[in-house]
């Protein structure tokens, strides 16, 4: 029994080491009780730069994430196998092991190439300084709680939209966050959250893959909402995420590091915009929708009247004249904007995303918005009144 074990083990280890270890799987637990996890997942991730060994552990009713050294992170699956659980299974880059420990003592042992290359997916560490980002796997409890996968992690038909969404927001932040690091200890504050899905995966990279110690508060109007996402993040053992029932322009908190908006239509974008200026928020990401208060104010120009007397002409042109402006007033309060296309919600056929980090003032924006809204025949735009009403007071 020994030398496949030692095999195995040695294997695990030779494969961490080169960055070429896929997954290590315990399962069969051997004896019952709810202390118990029904299998341990583990994986490479890397963290601040460093390689290190995820284990998720996975109870009937909760998970739990763990990083940890390599080595300490594999001897403690290997001081498991064999009392804890009954069978192991490998995937490298190129091998696939696994064994089975009988209670007898005797082991079945496997070992065979496997002729695939690494999927883009894979969580195979890469060479390079900056890591590549890694999809939320689809077999986390809370997509399931949530409605986007089944009880065996397969994403489900109407969840593939869904699960598309949440991997691109995911590389969206994963990238910001890269670019303009947060430190410990910082609240992200979700303003109209919904569901929840986009803050579950944000708060599992943020905390799982990045290995950050922060708050993630969820801000929802709809009070059955909030309880079953709260249910869910219990079940998760996600303990820094929260929700709390409120509406956007309705909600305090000492401190806002990071906001997000992805749920919110019309002037609720710029009532959350607001609470991140209030709030000298290091990054904002907004991705509005229904932008009916400016176009009700527009007054179409008179040579642009046979492009936009098409009515969704129309509304296509005051969504841009919307979100144009808001980027423009981020800018004159000093923050640097970008602006592109996002995963659609499910309802609206098209998102723009507009991303705001902390920057330098510029100052020619002010008399850009003024322009804009003098060519567009617009008096009033909901952001730029909060504004002024700040100042004034």
């Amino acid at each position: 029994m020994g030398s496949p074990l030692l095999e195995f083990w040695s294997a695990a280890r030779a494969a961490a080491a080169k960055g070429e270890l896929l997954k290590l799987t315990l399962s069969k637990p051997r004896h019952g009780g709810n202390d118990l996890p029904r299998n341990r997942y583990a994986r490479l991730v890397q963290i601040k730069g460093r390689t290190q060994l995820q284990i998720t552990h996975r109870y009937e009713d909760r998970e739990e994430v763990k990083n940890h050294l390599i080595g300490m992170g594999i001897s403690l699956l290997e001081s498991a196998l064999g009392v804890d659980y009954g069978n192991a299974d490998l995937f490298t880059t190129h091998e696939q092991f696994s064994i089975t420990l009988t209670r007898k003592g005797n082991a079945r042992f496997l070992r065979k190439t496997l002729h695939l290359r690494p999927r883009p997916t894979d969580p195979v560490v890469q060479e390079h300084d900056r890591a590549k980002h890694r999809e939320i796997p689809a077999d986390r409890m809370y997509l399931h709680d949530l409605g986007i996968t089944n009880e065996r992690g397969e994403v489900l038909r109407d969840g593939k939209r869904k699960y598309k969404q949440i991997n691109k927001f995911v590389e969206i932040i994963d990238g910001l966050l890269r670019d303009f690091p947060l430190a410990n200890g910082a609240h992200i504050v979700d303003m109209g959250s919904g569901s929840g899905y986009l803050t579950f995966a944000l708060y599992d990279h943020v905390v799982n893959s990045l290995g950050l110690d922060v708050t993630v508060t969820g801000v929802e109007l709809r009070p059955k909402l909030v309880e079953k996402c709260r249910m869910v993040a219990l079940k998760s053992g996600f303990d820094g995420l929260h929700f709390t029932e409120g509406s956007i322009d309705g909600f305090t908190a000492d401190r806002i590091d990071v906001l997000i908006a992805l749920h919110a239509c019309d002037t609720a974008t710029d009532d959350a915009l607001f609470k991140g200026l209030q709030a000298k928020a290091d990054i904002m990401v907004v991705a509005p929708c229904c932008q009916k208060q400016v176009r009700r104010e527009m007054e179409v120009p008179e040579e642009m009247k046979p492009l936009l007397g098409n009515g969704i002409l129309l509304e296509w042109q005051a969504a841009m004249l919307t979100d144009g402006i808001r980027a423009l007033l981020l800018e004159a309060e000093g923050y640097q904007t970008k602006l592109f296309e996002f995963i659609p919600l499910e309802h609206t056929a098209k998102n723009v995303m507009i991303t705001a980090v902390k920057g330098r003032k510029r100052a020619e924006a002010k008399e850009e918005v003024k322009a804009l809204k003098k060519r567009f025949g617009v008096t009033r735009h909901h952001l730029q009144d909060l504004l002024k009403a700040k100042k004034k007071v």
